[in-house]
This record gives C-alpha cells, sequence and structure tokens, in this order.
C-alpha cells in the first residue's frame, strides 16, 4: 500500500513518521504526478488558505476532486478538514468542497487554547488522545455524514464513505489508532476499485504506549 501526503507545508512529516512506523510506503505529494499509484491521501495539519492557493495554482485541486470521486480514501486533519469541507468560515474561504460541513477556522482560539485532551470514540473502547492545535471546530454537518468522535460538544472526528476529517492532530500522539482507520478505508478502496462508496471498516485496534506531544506550531 502507498499513501500519499500533502507535502506544501505544516506537519505533514509527523504523518509520514507515523505510517512509516507502521510499515506503510509513503510519498511527498506537490504535483498531480505524485498521486499516481497512491491508495489514499493525507491532507496535513497547517495553513490552509497556503495549501489551498497552491492546490490550485499546481492543478492539484481538481486531481484531488477526481481522487476523491473515484472511490479513494482522503484523511483531512485540523488545516486537512478545512479543506475538505463544503463552508469555511470565520474567515471564509474556498476550499475542495468534498464533505457536507461548515467549519471555523482556529474555532477553538489562537495557540494559547491549545491543548491535549482525551475522549471517547467508536473507534477503540479506550479514550482517544486528541492534540488540537489552532484546531477548527465543525459547526454542521450536513446528510450521510457520520461522527466518530466528539469534543466540547463538537464533531471531532467525521467521516462519509471514504472521506475521513478529524479537527485534532493524532500524528502528534504515539496512537495509531485513527491512521490504522483510514488505511482501512484505503486498503477498501484499493479492494473495490470503481466503486465510490463501501462498507464502514472495523474500528483498529487500541494503541498500548504514549509518547510525549511533539512541539508543532502550525497554524489552520
Amino acid at each position: 500500500m502507498k499513501i500519499g501526503i500533502l507535502a506544501v507545508q505544516g506537519d505533514f512529516a509527523a504523518h509520514a513518521v507515523m505510517l512509516e512506523g507502521m510499515g506503510i510506503q509513503t510519498v511527498e505529494v506537490r504535483t498531480p504526478a505524485d498521486m499516481q499509484g497512491c491508495d489514499g491521501l493525507i491532507l496535513p495539519g497547517g495553513e490552509s488558505t497556503t495549501q489551498l492557493q497552491f492546490l490550485q495554482e499546481e492543478g492539484l485541486a481538481e486531481t484531488i476532486k477526481k481522487f476523491a470521486a473515484d472511490g479513494h480514501a482522503v484523511f483531512g486533519t485540523c488545516a486537512g478538514a478545512i479543506l475538505l469541507a463544503t463552508d469555511v468560515e470565520n474567515p471564509k474561504q474556498e476550499s475542495l468542497g468534498l464533505l457536507d460541513m461548515t467549519v471555523l477556522r482556529n474555532g477553538y482560539g489562537r495557540q494559547i487554547a491549545s491543548d491535549v485532551f482525551s475522549a471517547k470514540s467508536t473507534l477503540k473502547d479506550e479514550p482517544l488522545e486528541m492534540v488540537f492545535i489552532r484546531g477548527p471546530i465543525i459547526e454542521r454537518t450536513g446528510p450521510g455524514i457520520e461522527i466518530l468522535a466528539n469534543h466540547a460538544g463538537k464533531p471531532a472526528i467525521v467521516q462519509k464513505g471514504r472521506l475521513l476529517a478529524t479537527t485534532f492532530h493524532p500524528e502528534l500522539t504515539s496512537d495509531t489508532t485513527v491512521h490504522e482507520y483510514f488505511l482501512k478505508l484505503a486498503a477498501e478502496s484499493r479492494n473495490n476499485s470503481g466503486k465510490t462508496n463501501g462498507a464502514k471498516p472495523k474500528a483498529a485496534k487500541p494503541d498500548r504506549s504514549k509518547r510525549e506531544l511533539a512541539t508543532a506550531k502550525s497554524s489552520t
């Protein structure tokens, strides 16, 4: 399996480290050609306006839309969730429009409001560690959007088909639960070529370890 990671700016390297530690091949995506042969794509945290401008200028925006429309798995974390949303507020900006939801940028405040929390999810029995760094708030979800976890009364993990988004940074912990779940979606898309939707995969097994929060100063 090969997973592409948008490598414009932000914390794309942390996703690569986590996936490679799980034995998964990764490729940094900066051009449409980089996505050839990828079974899934990660849109990492960072600065969503900068990322979107790059995607539009390099022709990657349309490539990603087609990738998703063809049934491939796409996972957006923090700024990546903003890129996936149909509606972005605070302030308004364009997006890829792949997940029917309204997202508020910097919804939890500036860097001082960023922290580590634990919350229940549908992915494992134990609480899931969530690292928020100037994270967005999902204010509205449209029809067919599944909420897999909440934080402070708002969706923190959402899914529709093989599209997955988190408002936090799972790559900044040692818990591979969310990435394992995404890899199941990617495997499903590879095994069901041509189908735009498939059955919801089984939840990932819980991780056993914790490590110190990495220092990250990316903004959404």
